[in-house]
């Protein structure tokens, strides 16, 4: 199990001025998502533009956020992380503003793709930087860019009705002069961070080589069909509901709520108690039956309305179970895995309010519901047929016979004790008779939407595994060892190893403390007694010899 080091001397409050800056931003780039939904009817009228040139505005903005994500990481890791946060809110300033400017709906849809490029920007950045800035360690960082996501995704609309009752171009002005707040406070808050080292850089190639592997390939292709779904309802729905601009914000602000409460709380449950691909599927087939329900009542206003803020809960599930499937199975690092499924979904699922718009005028006001549900029921389809894809990480070695017939003994190791409780655990192997298996969890913090913040890199990850293997091994033991990710919270590192345990039938599950979260270890620990069908045993290096094994048959 590997946690990130803690820093002494800070909360979830208490943080430096240069992260409440990064995250006010944060809050600020997230309200772009939903801010002109309750503007586009006015914007449509005022500017004498048809629902599918309105449509545009999503369309630039979520093509250009995709094509960006196979680049943002490449400059960041050139020009470091405090440019690149800098560089982005300049071009949001910059393109917002001049958007509020304009008079045509062809130069709003232009400028709507720059503040695309300066959102991919500052969001592919702002995660780690808030993360290397924060005090209380990286449980609070996550905490606070996820309290900020939250934010910003649900008052993001209401903001909008209320600037856009004023006028549509209330709410671009609004972002330009929040960003620029931002900017500042960023530019004299937030230190110096130096570019990486040459041997760090990311090539812009390597989103699309990721794509050869299956895992990534079908999670993106997944979300792909799902978005063309989510960005149908999300851009096109303010259309037929014949609202007002602040009802039209009220509304939005009931769904980016739902969104951003089932994406944290609701989301992580579902995963631990079905798995992430049962999830998705069960979760996935309902959205489709939902717009299928608005395509079918979409002259109903009340139904309309229940039926987004309802659809907010279903998207938060599934936004947060999309990315911690493509984070566990990936063979890829993790940031190059998030920009290549970034990269699919976003221009896969760019193209929906362009079609919906047109369908709304050629055909029926029903129809884009129908297309969107005929998509998403589409995303069940390619997950199925990729579900065999992301089975649980292959293990290092194949597993090693003993010839006593003895149950294998998993050893979940973690942090610089990890070597010590590996050869603590050697007697216990030749006592048993049994094959070791050993067992490093890593663990990736995951947020609403596409980000993720690793705990420890995928080299780290692999030297501690082979130091633990080579102490098992060259004491005799039968060992092998493989790899396992965790994302979300702790206890899922518990459940990864009980099932781990149950998937190979273990005779006994060791644990080591990890010396760099006493109190998290403990919690790791006390779960996995509590619910493991057979022998724990807890190992403490700095007792010596075997210490006092805490079991439970």
């Amino acid at each position: 199990m590997t946690h990130a080091p803690h820093t002494d001397g800070g909360g979830f409050l208490k943080q430096p001025k240069a992260v409440w800056a990064v995250a006010f931003a944060a809050v600020v780039s997230f309200m772009g998502l939903g801010l002109v939904d309750p503007i586009l009817p006015a914007i449509a009228g005022d500017l004498h533009a048809s629902p599918s040139q309105v449509e545009l505005l999503f369309t630039s903005y979520f093509a250009v956020t995709g094509v960006a994500m196979l680049v943002t990481s490449a400059v960041a890791s050139r020009i470091g992380p405090k440019r690149t946060l800098l560089c982005g809110l300049a071009l949001i300033v910059l393109f917002s503003g001049l958007a509020g400017a304009s008079d045509s709906i062809g130069a709003i849809v232009g400028l709507r793709a720059g503040w695309g490029l300066g959102n991919a920007l500052f969001i592919a950045t702002a995660l780690s930087v808030i993360i290397g800035s924060a005090s209380g360690g990286v449980a609070g960082a996550v905490m606070l860019y996820e309290a900020a996501l939250g934010l910003g995704i649900s008052v993001g609309p209401l903001l909008g009705g209320e600037l856009g009752g004023i006028s549509w171009r209330g709410p671009f002005f609004g972002v330009a002069v929040l960003m620029t707040i931002g900017f500042v406070a960023i530019a004299v808050l937030l230190g110096r961070t130096p570019a990486p080292a040459a041997r760090e850089r990311v090539s812009v190639l390597d989103p699309l080589r990721a794509l050869r592997h299956r895992e990534v390939r079908g999670s993106a292709l997944t979300s792909a069909f799902y978005n063309f779904g989510f960005f149908t309802l999300l851009a096109y729905t303010p259309f037929p509901l014949r609202l007002g601009v602040h009802q039209l914000g009220y509304v939005f602000f009931g769904w980016g709520l739902m969104l951003a409460i089932f994406a944290v709380f609701v989301a992580p449950a579902i995963s631990r108690r079905i798995g992430d691909v049962n999830g998705l599927l069960i979760t996935l087939a309902v959205f489709a039956a939902l717009l299928a329900v608005m395509g079918a009542t979409h002259a109903s206003q009340t139904t309309l309305i229940v039926a987004v803020i309802a659809a907010g809960t279903l998207l938060g599930i599934v936004n947060t179970l999309m990315t911690q499937l493509v984070m566990e199975s990936a063979p890829v690092p993790r940031p190059v895995a998030s920009a290549s499924y970034s990269f699919v979904r976003f221009c896969g699922g760019a193209i929906a309010p362009f079609v919906a718009g047109k369908l709304a005028e050629h055909v029926s006001a029903g129809a884009p519901f129908y297309l969107g549900a005929v998509m998403t029921a589409g995303a069940v389809g390619v997950l199925w047929a990729y579900r065999r894809a992301f089975a649980p990480a292959a293990s290092t070695a194949e597993p090693v016979a003993t010839g006593t017939g003895a149950a294998p003994m998993i050893v979940a190791v973690g942090g610089p004790s990890a070597v010590e409780v590996s050869a603590l655990a050697v007697p216990l192997a030749r006592a048993r008779g049994a094959a070791v298996r050993v067992l490093h969890v890593t663990e990736t913090d995951v947020l609403v939407g596409e980000d993720v913040a690793d705990r420890d890199s995928d080299e780290e990850a692999r030297a501690l595994l082979d130091a633990c293997v080579a102490e098992l091994g060259i004491s005799g033991v039968a060992v092998a060892g493989e790899i396992v990710r965790s994302v979300g919270s702790h206890a899922d590192v518990a459940e990864r190893i009980l099932r781990r345990a149950a998937e190979i039938g273990a005779g006994a599950i060791v644990l080591g403390p990890d010396s760099h979260d006493t109190a998290l270890a403990g919690h790791v620990a006390a779960r996995i007694v509590g619910q493991a069908p057979t022998h724990v045993i807890v190992l403490n290096p700095r007792a010596g010899a075997l210490g006092r094994p805490l079991a439970r048959a």
